[in-house]
């Protein structure tokens, strides 16, 4: 098997074994187990939670220590170890901690599968930049097929999406242990302080009023980011209380409709070098903005008739373009407005701030405003009126953004973005 192949087999399952429930672990907790929004949404936060603070801890250790490559397998068998755990907790206090135990295990594998990834190509000579992007393509793949697996096999409200997930991650964390070795590269200096080791150095960048903004639209747009994958499947899977809809295709593959936005995003990468060389990176990020507006707009019209459905797979390939350009434009900004020596921790800034506190704020929110304000006595849920309280902050974050944040559109310093 050639290495390209084997790189390839390792994105694949990499997002398979998040896919298997992060879609549907709303389904579970809140339609199955009848968990209140607060509990869900605390349960679902510690995905940020661990991610603030997870991959920095993992890369300083791959650097100094232990081979990437084992660092990984050992992380995704613990990983699938936990998963394994999942269906025998029957409260959402204990579920909390163990999700959080799972997500410390596997946060920090998605920057490390990279890296093992860049490490190998470079080092047998292949062109990162050509050879990766089909590679990680098939991550996402992987996430689609196990939201299919899940779907069709009828586990979407049940613990069998955790078993999909465990089992995979065990398989991944041994196959790793075949793939060729990533020593540490020791690329931290010896006397380097903590705060070098850790990746803050950007956080002198707050000191820039432009770049400071920044960051603050990416933890306000952040909150959103997730706001779909937590509540999306539950929100279609509801309709099965109505009799008129119970056996409607909405109900039936709800997961598999959702599954669309994956492959929107993977075609909307596409479309960026066009619309940045183009539009520039402040209007790029601004349509994100307004692409979040439409998705939870489209959303809160969607139900299981021919028309209402039309509109949720709309919505769903609006999610490519709302998720890829805040991301990479963003990433982008921060590439072409920081000085090389503190780059790659104002990259690391810029994710904790979006998929870190961003998302760990909107899970935590989302919750209480959806129990105090769109949950009535009875129970029912108001998801008309909660994916419109969505859309109406998506779009004051986009009017704020439009009329606050100043960027002039400069096309030289995008002329070495590439397909």
């Amino acid at each position: 098997m050639s290495i390209k192949l084997r790189l390839t087999l390792m994105s694949f399952l990499q997002f398979f074994v998040w896919g298997a429930w992060l879609i549907t672990i709303g389904t579970y907790c809140l339609n199955a187990k009848g968990w209140t929004f607060p509990q869900f949404g605390a349960i679902f936060s510690t995905l940020a939670l661990a991610s603030l603070f997870m991959p920095a801890i993992t890369g300083i250790i791959a650097d100094k220590w232990v081979n990437a490559e084992r660092l990984y397998g050992i992380l995704h068998i613990l990983y699938g170890a936990t998963l394994f755990y999942v269906p025998a907790v029957n409260d959402p206090d204990t579920l909390y901690y163990v999700v959080f135990g799972a997500m410390i295990c596997y946060m920090p594998t998605i920057s490390l599968s990279n890296s093992i990834a860049y490490t190998i190509l470079k080092r047998d000579g292949f062109d990162v930049v050509k050879v990766f992007p089909p590679i990680r393509v098939w991550g996402t793949i992987g996430f689609i097929v196990a939201m299919w697996i899940t779907n069709l096999t009828g586990s979407k409200a049940n613990a069998n999406q955790f078993y999909i997930g465990a089992v995979a991650a065990i398989l991944l964390g041994l196959y790793s242990f075949t793939i060729p070795k990533c020593p540490p590269p020791r690329s931290i200096a010896k006397d380097a302080g903590i705060i070098e080791q850790l990746g803050l150095k950007a956080f002198k960048l707050f000191g820039n009023y432009k770049m400071a903004l920044f960051f603050v639209f990416s933890m306000m747009l952040g909150a959103a980011l997730q706001l779909t994958n937590m509540y999306g499947d539950s929100f279609l899977s509801g309709f099965e209380s109505m009799p008129a809809y119970k056996d409607s295709l909405v109900v039936k593959y709800s997961t598999i409709i959702l599954s669309v936005s994956q492959m929107s995003e993977t075609l909307f990468i596409l479309t960026i070098p066009f619309f940045l060389k183009r539009f520039g990176i402040k209007n790029v990020m601004l349509f994100a903005m307004i692409a979040w507006v439409l998705r939870f707009g489209l959303f809160a019209y969607g139900d299981p008739t021919t028309f209402g459905t039309v509109l949720i797979i709309v919505s769903c390939i609006v999610y490519g373009m709302a998720f890829d350009f805040f991301n990479i434009s963003g990433s982008l900004f921060v590439e072409t407005t920081t000085d090389q020596g503190i780059r790659s921790s104002a990259q690391g800034l810029f994710m904790m701030m979006t998929n870190g506190v961003g998302a760990w704020l909107g899970s935590k929110a989302s919750g209480y405003i959806i129990d105090m304000y769109f949950v009535n006595a009875e129970g029912n849920r108001d998801w008309h009126g909660i994916w419109l309280t969505f859309a109406a902050y998506a779009l004051v974050v986009a009017v704020l953004f439009f009329v606050m944040f100043k960027h002039k559109h400069d096309p030289k310093a995008l002329e070495n973005v590439q397909h």
